[in-house]
């Protein structure tokens, strides 16, 4: 029988406080030039069509402004903005169940990583779509190395084999409900998601992001980010 037509979901997490930004505002929350970090990760999938829904996961008390930022800024494929969990999978497992019953592949990324190249999404998607699940990821650069609790060297792994993963992170729905679900029952909680899939034995795949894809988490992230927000109204043509 041939398998359903791809439907794609995004679950968006963007639940926690940040408190490495050192702000009394949630970092997602920040604006960079006239628009919240947030509402900037946001309109790249709401550009994309492949995306057919997305499912919000924010702090309770962040629910309203949310909806309003859907309607002032015409998110209209964000069907649902949901309270998140203790942990982030927990967030990620609430707004999974939040998606259509349509949806059969899905995607997670962080509410601030608000530059992630639609192009390099895609790349995610068809690597997910051949292997069942994929993250973005670069290779580390610099040299690492493992050091004990004394401050001294241990080990220095072959940096070939090493890379930093973002998100988004892909997978057939199926799949990473079934890791989260896992997860839960064995009461572990994974700094990815994709850590809940490889704990079935499912290898996961990389697809090569960008260096551009930062995590705004710490104010020295702030200058860069709007250097990169600059030079991609410059690239487009446009005023940002």
């Amino acid at each position: 029988m041939a398998e359903a037509k791809a439907t794609w979901g995004v679950v968006v997490v963007a639940a926690g406080r940040g408190t490495r930004m050192g702000t009394p505002e949630s970092k997602q929350y920040l604006l960079l030039r006239d628009k919240p970090i947030l509402v900037h990760t946001l309109e790249t999938f709401q550009a994309m069509d492949e995306i057919a829904e997305i499912a919000l996961v924010v702090g309770r008390p962040d629910i309203e402004r949310c909806e309003a930022f859907a309607d002032a800024y015409g998110l209209h494929k964000i069907s649902s903005v949901l309270e998140g969990g203790g942990e982030r999978q927990h967030s990620v497992r609430r707004g999974l169940a939040a998606l259509g019953g349509e949806v059969n592949w899905v995607m997670v990324h962080d509410g601030v990583r608000p530059f992630v190249a639609p192009e390099a999404v895609r790349r995610c998607m068809a690597k997910a779509m051949a292997t069942e699940a994929a993250v973005l990821a670069v290779p580390v650069k610099d040299t690492i190395k493992q050091v004990n609790e004394d401050g001294v060297i241990t080990a220095t792994p072959e940096r070939r084999s090493l890379w930093a993963i973002q998100t988004p992170q892909a997978f057939r729905r199926s799949l990473l409900e079934r890791g989260l679900r896992k997860a839960e029952e064995d009461r572990f909680v994974g700094t990815d998601d994709a850590m809940a899939v490889e704990r079935l034995g499912v290898p996961v795949s990389v697809a090569e992001g960008d260096y551009t894809n930062i995590k705004i988490t710490t104010p020295d992230d702030l200058p860069y980010a709007e250097f990169l927000l600059a030079s991609r109204s410059r690239e487009r043509g446009t005023d940002v």
